[in-house]
């Protein structure tokens, strides 16, 4: 796949996408790792019915919960990173777009709750070097 490179508009007109995505993805993750404490804890308390339709059966359904969650999750990163969106951090909220900037190539940064793309850092640098857009 060719890289895509944004301006700061193209990334900016992104952002109420990026803002529902990002949220989306932290509901799937709360939800995948609450039924992650789920399925660990039915399966300390019922560890002697092992062999049981029941125990088998409420594993098996937890599981499935578990993989459609990282499957949906998985799907959401997926149609981003096909528009050229990197996902940093979902807790965080942290997002790149590549971009050219006085023709060096940086990835513009930003991180849910900003009102804007406003930062930008180096291709090897990560969220601790970012710097302002206007000081390029």
């Amino acid at each position: 796949m060719e890289k895509r490179y944004f301006t700061v508009e193209e990334a900016n007109d992104l952002l109420p996408l990026l803002e529902q995505e990002l949220r989306r993805l932290k509901q799937l993750k709360e939800e995948y790792q609450q039924l992650h404490q789920e399925l660990r804890l039915f399966q300390q308390l019922h560890s002697h019915l092992q062999q049981s339709r029941y125990y088998q059966d409420t594993v098996f359904m937890l599981e499935c919960k578990l993989e459609f969650k990282a499957i949906e999750a998985q799907m959401l990163i997926e149609a981003l990173a096909k528009r050229g969106v990197q996902i940093k951090d979902i807790d965080v909220g942290l997002v790149d777009f590549p971009a050219i900037l006085q023709g060096e190539e940086v990835l513009l940064c930003w991180k849910l709750g900003e009102a804007s793309v406003a930062h930008y850092h180096g291709i090897h640098e990560g969220f601790a070097g970012r710097k302002r857009i206007d000081e390029a």
